[in-house]
């Protein structure tokens, strides 16, 4: 029986109101309201519609994504300033990069006001239609993403010091219904609303966008992306409108933070997906201060292969020079060279191993699981997480920093595949099958047992 998703079920009844408008229309046409009816004349074949580009709409299946009734794994990458500050040429050049590095899922923002990106409103949101070349750039570069099968992830304003201002819950409907109406039918967009911003207070203007969204004829995703150590269930774990959660893990090392972030997301009640929008970006500073040092590939990978294991639908990267679109030198926030050089850093290279990995397994069949690993799982940078298939078709224990630890012998029985997977490499290496376990090098490595 196919599940009713709340963009499903949206998409039902907006068809179902459309088809009953044109009988209306139809019967009105044929009796002309009372006048003679006209006999027919000759009527000629309407052209087919062209066939919409790209790829099919994103939709939720229990704790994951589904695209045209298959597995999704969400690969992102954070692109805040795309749309306000590269012009077509260079964006077409970003998206064939990410691309090629495989990711399948672009996120950013129409109205940014950070890293110079222009801005489409200012202002009074009744303004809006008058800025056609940027909406017209937005078409633009959400084609190009679903000719190259990317899906784009839209965050309506960037909400951080624009809401009460540029948004507020007397124009957020408006606005809504504008981009709705623009861009509804566009099957390879999500909705991201929120940007860097706590929700308290502002549950019912937010509401009222999605409201507005949907109005206008937007039935795609739509999510909410709260500030550094927050994630959207804090707010709207049963608001109708939102899909699937988004955490945010921040660019500090909280070790602690990030793990109950993600613990507790995965636990909200109704369930549904969940992400890490935002983990810490590939050289950024920590916690903002050059002086602390700037983050690793490493650091990079430990946010992603965490949130992964412990539940979540994919993962999103972000290289701190990218997201901004730096030219060069000093950028916003310590950022550091240009963006195009950015565009090779290791782990943003790196990410499509995790992609890789977990798209060979029955990945939707994943579960968190401690109770696998029966010796100390460590804490902070050190800690060893699991994740074992609900029918035991595999297990995974993703070792951050090259620790050894022990199996409960159970949870391999049957398994007739035992390696190590490298994250910086996406190679395997045989693993002698036993009960302690000790990665080749003393840098993070996963552990991948498979029937």
């Amino acid at each position: 029986m196919t599940r009713l998703t709340p963009g499903r079920t949206r998409r039902m009844l907006r068809l179902l109101g459309v088809a009953t408008s044109l009988g209306v229309l139809a019967a009105a046409c044929v009796t002309g309201a009372g006048s003679p009816q006209q006999p027919p004349g000759p009527v000629e074949p309407e052209p087919a519609p062209p066939a919409a580009p790209g790829p099919p709409r994103l939709e939720v299946d229990g704790r994951y994504f589904t695209a045209g009734g298959k597995p999704f794994f969400w690969l992102g990458d954070t692109a805040w300033a795309l749309l306000g500050k590269l012009d077509r040429e260079e964006s077409v050049r970003y998206l064939d990069a990410r691309k090629e590095q495989g990711y399948n899922v672009i996120q950013t923002v129409a109205i940014f006001p950070q890293a110079g990106a222009d801005r489409p409103i200012t202002g009074d949101v009744r303004s809006v239609d008058r800025h056609g070349d940027f909406w017209d750039n937005l078409e633009f570069v959400i084609d190009a993403a679903a000719q190259r099968g990317m899906y784009l992830a839209i965050h309506p304003v960037w909400g951080d010091d624009q809401t009460g201002s540029v948004i507020r819950e007397s124009n957020a409907a408006e606005y809504g219904r504008f981009l709705g109406e623009r861009y509804g039918d566009k099957s390879n967009v999500t909705w991201t609303l929120g940007g860097d911003h706590p929700a308290d207070g502002e549950e019912t203007l937010w509401g009222n966008l999605a409201e507005g969204l949907d109005a206008g004829g937007a039935t795609q995703l739509t999510t909410y992306h709260p500030q550094g150590d927050q994630s959207s269930a804090q707010w709207f774990s049963g608001a109708r409108w939102l899909d699937f959660h988004m955490i945010q893990g921040g660019h500090c090392l909280r070790y602690e933070v990030r793990q109950k972030l993600i613990e507790t997301t995965y636990r909200a009640s109704p369930t549904k997906p969940f992400l890490d929008g935002e983990p810490i970006y590939e050289d950024h500073p920590y916690c903002w201060k050059p002086e602390k040092g700037f983050s690793t590939a490493q650091d990079v990978r430990r946010d992603a292969y965490w949130a992964v294991l412990g539940g979540a639908a994919g993962h999103t990267y972000g290289a701190h020079a990218v997201w901004q679109f730096n030219e060069g030198g000093s950028g916003e926030l310590g950022a550091r060279g240009s963006w195009t050089d950015a565009l090779d850093l290791p782990a943003g290279k790196q990410m499509v191993h995790l992609r890789d990995l977990m798209t060979s397994l029955p990945f939707r069949l994943g579960e968190p699981d401690q109770s696998v690993i029966t010796s100390e799982t460590g804490s902070g940078a050190d800690r060893i997480v699991a994740n074992r298939a609900s029918d035991g078709s595999y297990v995974l224990v993703y070792t951050p920093s090259g620790g050894g630890f022990s199996l409960d012998p159970a949870a391999t029985d049957g398994m007739t595949r035992i390696q190590w997977f490298d994250p910086r490499t996406g190679e395997f290496r045989d693993a002698q099958a036993g009960e302690q376990y000790e990665p080749p090098t003393d840098e993070d490595w996963v552990l991948v047992a498979r029937r």
